[in-house]
């Protein structure tokens, strides 16, 4: 007899038994996390300055992000993308997370929110 056809909604079989599911991954928390990077030039976060183009949540809690860099040749471009991925995996309930830089289309100021243009005194 299979004995994960007994297992009760809302909880994962494992070889150690049943245990609770771990609830999905929320979008939300994810920005969060991503909002705790800064560009080290630039006093406003990474998410604000609107490098992050896509949060792919999957089910099994892996997390893929695009993002980009303002300019090709930012000196922080090692950097930043290691710090949004260690922040991501701070996240309860993430398994993997995978940053890709992506160029296309390419940054600029009009992709920053208004509270980043005001604490640049871009307005």
């Amino acid at each position: 007899m299979n004995e994960r056809a007994h297992v009760p909604a809302g909880t994962v079989w494992t070889p150690e038994g049943e245990v609770p599911a771990a609830p999905g991954v929320s979008e939300q928390a994810v920005i969060d996390a991503v909002s705790t990077v800064y560009d080290p030039e630039i006093p406003v976060n990474i998410y604000e300055l609107g490098l992050i183009y896509a949060i792919d949540i999957e089910d099994d809690g892996a997390i893929k992000v695009e993002m980009t860099l303002t300019a090709p040749g930012c000196p922080s471009a090692q950097e930043l993308p290691e710090q949004v991925r260690q922040a991501i995996l701070s996240v309860p309930g993430v398994t993997r997370c995978d940053v890709e830089v992506v160029w296309d289309p390419p940054w600029d100021p009009s992709r920053m929110s208004e509270e980043a243009r005001l604490a640049v005194n871009m307005f």
